[in-house]
């Protein structure tokens, strides 16, 4: 028989008579591989699929022109498409541009935004839509602008364009974040703010002249996108006279850092633009993120010292059951590391078989736990199995090492005087 197979039969043996501490010991390791594989599964699942639905409420990065002169040139397109391949090389990221005018309705000040229809849905799913979005001779209003001026889906307004409610302005009455300002709110001037001073001054208030189109829907999303009338950006041109660069940028940006992306953008002063970071979308995106991955390293470091513990404590029971005949066979010329290696490699064993069986029950847990408390579907992920088996087999043999020391400690003429 040659020395690898009787190495094997004397571990089988170890194992086979002493069934009730092998199977301790494994599930010691199972319960451990099983919760932390519970909680990585989670705290890595969800955070991603948390952060994809995060950024379906908004933007939380924008671009705005720095404006050199009186006049309002905006953001060219070729400086969007510049400014979108800076951000998606950081990340995937969907945007929309805004064109701001100041109009009349019924001589009544108003702001009109020029948008791409896809855009703007693909950027804000949580925009609660009463009819469709903007088509060409087709508006959408604001939850607050119908409300002021009576109309529903179907009713029929003229929107006149006043070149002189529009010199010397910045995003025509809305400001430079385009309706979303850095704390996550939107902040824009329509209705009768700031931008009826500026029709004030026109000096002709009364003239309702203008361009007629169709209220085809009416968005309702609780902020002051409700005091903004949306057109198609062709329209807008045409209503204008003319096309320009747009006045704000808005990405909804994967970066895992989007301050960086902002610090990139600003830093390359020949762009003519400004990026901002949209605070409140992005800090509570982080602070839930945060806070799972803190429970998750708390319970982690909890659940190893208790795996350490459970493991220790039952090959020290068996060290203490085996004392005799590790004391014998040192007798008959055993050494102290070829005794050590049996038991490193019985350990390692039962967190083999622990870490196997471990991460299947985390797996199930996992997938429990976040369709019925976050909503959501997992996946199985094969890197971090491997990783929970390598990590039960590791705790295990690291757990068995004073239990082992102690072993090798043992003087066979004191056992064997015993006997």
């Amino acid at each position: 028989m040659t020395n690898t197979k009787m190495f094997l039969v004397m571990l089988w043996g170890a194992i086979f008579r002493r069934r009730s501490r092998a199977v301790m010991a494994v599930v010691a390791s199972l319960v451990g591989a099983a919760t932390l594989f519970c909680l990585a599964a989670t705290c890595i699942a969800v955070p991603q699929q948390m952060n994809e639905e995060m950024r379906s409420y908004g933007a939380n990065l924008i671009v705005t022109p720095i404006e050199s002169g009186d006049g309002k040139t905006g953001i060219s397109t070729a400086m969007v498409n510049h400014t979108t391949d800076m951000v998606r090389a950081k990340g995937d990221a969907t945007y929309a541009t805004y064109r701001y005018e100041n109009v009349r309705v019924n001589a009544a000040p108003y702001v009109l935004a020029g948008v791409h229809t896809a855009q703007v849905r693909a950027l804000n799913h949580h925009w609660n839509v009463d009819g469709a979005w903007p088509s060409a001779g087709n508006v959408m209003v604001g939850r607050d602008v119908a409300d002021a001026m009576g109309l529903t889906v179907g009713s029929r307004i003229t929107i006149g364009y006043r070149a002189s409610d529009n010199t010397g302005t910045t995003a025509a009455g809305a400001d430079s974040t385009g309706g979303t300002d850095s704390t996550g709110g939107t902040d824009s001037t329509g209705g009768s703010g700031d931008s009826g001073s500026s029709a004030g001054g026109s000096g002709d208030i009364l003239d309702t002249s203008g361009t007629e189109f169709r209220v085809c829907g009416i968005v309702d999303t609780g902020g002051s996108e409700d005091e903004i009338i949306y057109a198609l950006a062709s329209d807008v041109d045409k209503l204008a006279g003319g096309m320009r660069g747009v006045d704000v940028i808005e990405y909804s940006s994967g970066a895992a850092d989007v301050s960086q992306v902002v610090q990139s953008i600003n830093d390359m002063t020949s762009m003519h633009v400004q990026a901002q970071q949209v605070t409140k979308i992005t800090s509570s995106d982080t602070r839930i993120i945060t806070m799972l991955r803190t429970l998750f390293w708390m319970v982690s470091v909890v659940v190893l010292a208790l795996t350490l513990v459970g493991v220790s404590t039952t090959i020290s029971s068996i060290v203490a059951q085996r004392r005799n005949e590790i004391g014998l066979r040192k007798a008959l010329g055993a050494s102290s590391g070829s005794i050590g290696v049996e038991f490193y490699v019985e350990s390692g064993l039962y967190g083999l078989v622990g870490g196997v069986l471990g991460t299947a029950v985390g797996y199930l847990l996992a997938r429990l736990l976040t369709s019925t408390v976050f909503g959501r579907t997992l996946g199985f992920d094969w890197p971090l199995a491997v990783g929970s088996v390598l990590l039960s087999v590791i705790v295990a043999v690291l757990a068995s090492v004073p239990p082992v020391r102690r072993a090798s400690r043992i003087d066979p003429a004191v056992v064997l005087r015993e006997e």
